[in-house]
């Protein structure tokens, strides 16, 4: 916990005397930072229902069994803080789906980056809540793994021009989230570290609102778009999140 908290700091660190290093003729040679520095290291578990019906309906016109989606996306995020403005940021991903069929497996997943800003309405040092607005950009990955071509031969020369159904194909999204979010700060004791004090605490927190699907591109091979399958996914989403927070200040 020591190790991640003084590594936290080095890099609050060293982003703050570089934005303030293009600022000397404002500050001394003596103050590194104007204001104190916060934010979270965090990792968020969400719920967002799903639709890949449309996706499923093309897997069983071609004898694939349809695939059950899985609602759960994984995040990893960073929290910061500048008085009552909040931002967010993060990246993540679904667990593997997958169905199978006489030697063929259809495997489908999803990955997310997104980025929130928003505003504190409460004046407390330990509970916040805040209205955001954010935006989401994702991609669907389709994988056909069709093993039993593929183990037909054992030469890598034979393999080379195989006709197997193996093939991945990808679907571009991007999407508007707008919401409200709620943290809990469970104090920890400060980190004394030469001129600076680190203030740390662990965010238990719950974000809840509603992801709109603005844009539910083709399905794609390699540069090649494809029509059909594809549909927008708009729909409610809540996520649980904890994490190791720092305020750091001279």
């Amino acid at each position: 916990m020591k190790k991640i908290t003084s590594l936290l700091a080095a890099i609050a660190l060293l982003f703050g005397s570089r934005v303030n290093a293009q600022n000397t003729d404002t500050v001394s040679a003596h103050h590194w930072f104007k204001h104190n520095i916060a934010g979270a290291a965090q990792i968020q578990v969400t719920y967002r229902q799903g639709d890949i019906s449309q996706l499923n309906q093309a897997l069983m016109a071609n004898g694939l069994k349809p695939i059950s989606v899985n609602n759960i996306w994984i995040n990893a995020s960073m929290h910061h803080n500048s008085r009552d403005f909040m931002t967010e940021d993060g990246i993540g991903f679904t667990p593997v789906a997958m169905s199978s069929n006489n030697g063929l497996y259809a495997k489908y997943n999803q990955y997310q980056l997104f980025f929130r800003a928003g505003y504190n309405v409460l004046k407390s040092a330990d509970v916040r809540l805040y209205p955001f607005a954010g935006l989401n950009f994702s991609a669907a990955v389709l994988n056909i793994d069709d093993n039993a071509e593929i183990q037909k031969t054992g030469s890598f020369s034979g393999e080379l021009l195989n006709s197997s159904a193996s093939k991945t194909f990808y679907q571009p999204n991007f999407g508007i989230e707008l919401g409200l979010g709620f943290d809990y700060l469970i104090p920890m004791k400060p980190k004394q570290m030469d001129c600076i004090t680190i203030k740390r605490n662990i965010p238990i927190g719950v974000r809840a609102g509603y992801y709109i699907n603005a844009y539910a591109g083709d399905w794609k091979i390699d540069d090649y778009s494809l029509q059909g399958g594809n549909q927008k996914q708009s729909a409610v989403f809540v996520s649980f999140n904890i994490g190791l927070g720092y305020e750091i200040s001279k």
